[in-house]
């Protein structure tokens, strides 16, 4: 790819990606899944299961929960994203782009960056409900300023995988069934909610290695917020490292085939 090449592409996404955030103030309910659902998980959780759930050697439920929940908060919208890209291909969208003379990397790439923005948002309404629930960060200033560029790079990969699920799926119910299937059971299994040392030792072992639970640990670490030792697992250990290497490993493995399906698309 020539610089010239480059160059035309990068402004080619940057356009992409500002008609798609222009379409949100006409489909406001677009921004459900990062506005309205992180106050509902947060006021369920914070208040509803608070009092009954204490955390292995002291400190904040309160602090633990919000910790844990940007990893489900920065990966939920998966469904959705998976939904919208689904619907666009159903509806011909997808066809009308391909048919003008912009690169396809672009158009993908464009579609990135503004679910990405919308996940952003989430993220600054999830801090919001945090502070008002009482969390807290209690980390140092580059210790906070990390956790929230790690949760950006896990949401990156989450729009991948959206992405290239709503490729490969008929429609958008069949979209949204399949998400609905993986994810809640992968967010309940895992450290998110609760800590996973009481769990029986095969649910433990996959919850150990299951990617959100780094993500939370990863965030009670530089959030300086509750994080008991409840495993050995490199994983949870390790959180940081085990976070930044599931999200630049999945980055590194579903984009690419995202791009590879969306030109069989527009072959097809």
């Amino acid at each position: 790819m020539t610089a010239a090449t480059a160059r035309q592409t990068l402004l080619e996404t940057r356009l992409l990606a500002g008609r798609s955030l222009r379409h949100i103030p006409r489909i406001p309910e677009k921004l459900a899944d990062v506005t309205i659902q992180p106050i509902i998980f947060t006021l369920l959780f914070a208040y509803v299961f608070g009092s009954a759930i204490t955390v292995p050697g002291g400190g904040s439920y309160r602090e633990y929960l919000i910790a844990g929940m940007f990893a489900q908060g920065m990966f939920g919208p998966v469904m959705g994203i998976a939904v919208g890209m689904a619907e666009d291909v159903r509806t011909g969208i997808v066809d009308r782009l391909r048919a003008l003379p912009i690169s396809r990397i672009a158009v993908l790439a464009g579609r990135a960056l503004s679910e990405l923005a919308q996940v952003v948002l989430g993220l600054v309404v999830f801090t919001a409900c945090g502070l008002a629930v009482g969390w807290e960060p209690h980390g140092t200033v580059l210790e906070t300023a990390a956790a929230y560029a790690l949760l950006v790079l896990w949401a990156f990969a989450g729009v991948w995988i959206g992405t290239l699920l709503g490729m490969i799926v008929r429609d958008g119910e069949t979209a949204q069934t399949i998400g609905f299937t993986v994810l809640f059971p992968m967010m309940f299994l895992s450290a998110i909610f609760v800590p996973i040392g009481g769990l029986p030792t095969p649910l433990k072992q996959i919850a150990e290695y299951n990617p959100l639970s780094a993500v939370a640990g990863a965030m009670r670490e530089l959030f300086g917020n509750p994080s008991p030792h409840v495993s050995d697992a490199w994983p949870l250990v390790h959180p940081v490292a085990a976070t930044l290497l599931w999200s630049v490993g999945l980055i590194a493995v579903v984009a690419p085939l995202a791009v590879r399906r969306y030109r069989r698309l527009a072959a097809a």
